[in-house]
């Protein structure tokens, strides 16, 4: 059979990658019909509603890893497919799930399914594409995620307004019979199984709940303030947050000791060794983590400091929004340009560079007076740096990677940034309650029988909302900043693969 032509297998991927990533956000839209449908009480239930979210996460970062070495072992065709299936699988079951349990086991399964295919997608452009043409094609492939999780929200919200929350898995299920049809004619020969090979068992056991646990203490985390609600001691009902981590640790300690016996390691320690590998890791977890707090507080800022009408917040996020994450998608292919032209160090140092000096500008300028268009002007600037790092990250991890091990490779590139996420999710929402309630209490606000009493309070929650959510921003910026240092280690000659 003819070998497919690399812009065929890139589009092949890119449309499970986009449906996937559509996936992983449009809840966020939907989640209140979601919640009322499954008779989820609120506010008692707002824990198990929570999951909703949650387990989707949790199932997502889980599966790259596996799906990534699974693909360099089976070949990235059948994994591809499987990926799809699985994501078929759930999407169906969804609809027709009775209550919260069967609902959540659906999402796991499309959580599982959408979170494979993002490595074997990157691992299979990489195949297909030879090492001078790489950054194009991956900063392409990277422009289609960010596409595709940007849709999520706007295509969730349109159908609430105009049908149900259902339709998306609904639609899921002649688009993943597509994705699989296409993926099965497109992918055969690109990454042809490794004979002689199995699956890291314990490894891969070992990963899976060191990832699991790490990330739901990470989560848990993002909801606490106090050094209190960290031991679960502030109230008596608040879960202890430390044992996820001791669980993380003692696991992650697990996993080392399975792979430096292991004869065919899941991951490969020698792999970090390699030229460019841990610094490319390093960068993209910080751009992990500073994006997560651009996407979490520029909706705060525009609700409670802008706009207090709902409606109208939530068009004006919306709008703000879409100029970081729209130069997102549209510098990701520049930065792959300037890849394959030059090196992976350049495009790195400028977008986090970029990124560093957005911040700094968001930091020192956003008030209570800042404007609509000031704030896209300043989220523009932030977006195309860090798409800018999309392609060069990528490239330098991929390309550092044995041929036999590329899969893992580009697991390990997405795993850094959702850690990123996770981490700054959780340092954010950490330091900017704190932060509040420290400012809350210096507040000299006139007696509650005072008529002027509740303007006060509006106009003080504002002035202190916008002093601790800028503050957040100088914080990133210094990260940012922390990124390029970090990026300077990157070499600026590619390495060789073999």
């Amino acid at each position: 059979m003819k070998r497919a032509t690399p812009a065929r297998v890139l589009l092949v991927v890119g449309f499970g990658v986009f449906i996937a990533a559509d996936d992983l956000t449009v809840v966020s839209t939907m989640l209140r019909d979601m919640i009322g449908d499954l008779e989820i009480p609120l506010p008692e239930g707002f824990d198990d509603a929570a999951w909703i979210v949650n387990a989707y996460l949790v199932a997502y970062v889980a599966a790259m890893p596996i799906a990534g070495r699974l693909s360099d072992l089976w070949g990235r065709r059948p994994v591809f497919v499987g990926a799809l299936g699985l994501f078929l699988a759930g999407s169906i079951w969804i609809p027709l799930a009775p209550s919260l349990g069967p609902f959540l086991a659906g999402r796991v399964l499309t959580a599982i399914g959408g979170g494979a295919m993002v490595p074997v997608a990157l691992a299979a452009v990489s195949d297909a594409y030879p090492e001078e043409r790489r950054g194009r094609a991956l900063g392409a492939l990277g422009a289609i995620d960010t596409l595709g999780w940007v849709w999520g929200p706007l295509f969730g919200a349109m159908l609430v307004r105009f049908l149900d929350w259902q339709w998306q898995f609904h639609l899921n299920v002649p688009l993943a019979l597509i994705g699989m049809l296409l993926a099965w004619t497109t992918l055969g020969g690109v990454g042809e199984r490794t004979p002689g090979r199995r699956l890291d068992l314990p490894g891969a056991a070992t990963l899976t709940v060191a990832l699991v646990t790490l990330t739901m203490g990470l989560l848990q985390l993002g909801d606490i303030a106090t050094a209190e609600d960290l031991a679960g001691f502030s109230d008596g009902s608040s879960t202890p947050v430390w044992p996820w981590f001791a669980i993380a640790v003692v696991a992650g300690a697990a996993f080392v000791w399975a792979e430096r016996r292991s004869a065919d390691p899941l991951i490969d320690p020698g792999l970090l060794r390699r030229p460019n590998v841990a610094p490319a890791l390093g960068a993209n977890l910080i751009v992990g983590a500073v994006l997560i707090i651009a996407m979490v507080d520029v909706p705060l800022f525009v609700n409670i400091v802008i706009e207090t009408d709902l409606e109208r917040a939530a068009v004006l996020s919306g709008w703000v929004l879409t100029s970081l994450t729209a130069l997102m998608a549209a510098a990701a292919p520049i930065g792959g340009w300037v890849t394959d032209r030059w090196s992976y160090r350049q495009p790195t140092v400028i977008g986090l560079a970029l990124a560093s000096v957005a911040f700094l500008w968001m930091g020192l300028a956003w008030d209570v007076g800042i404007s609509g268009p000031e704030m896209a002007l300043h989220l523009g600037l932030l977006g195309i740096g860090l798409g800018l790092v999309n392609a060069p990250l990528t490239s330098a991890v991929v390309d550092a990677t044995p041929v036999e091990r590329r899969g893992v490779g580009a697991a390990l590139v997405i795993l850094a940034r959702l850690m990123g996420l996770a981490l700054g999710l959780a340092g954010l929402t950490a330091w900017a309650l704190t932060r509040f309630d420290t400012l809350r209490m210096g507040l000299d606000l006139p007696p509650i029988t005072d008529p002027g009493y509740e303007d006060a309070v509006e106009a003080a929650t504002a002035d202190i909302t916008a002093t601790s959510l800028a503050e957040t921003f100088l914080f990133s910026a210094a990260i940012a900043a922390v990124g390029v240092v970090v990026a300077l280690a990157i070499r600026a000659r590619r390495a060789s693969s073999a």
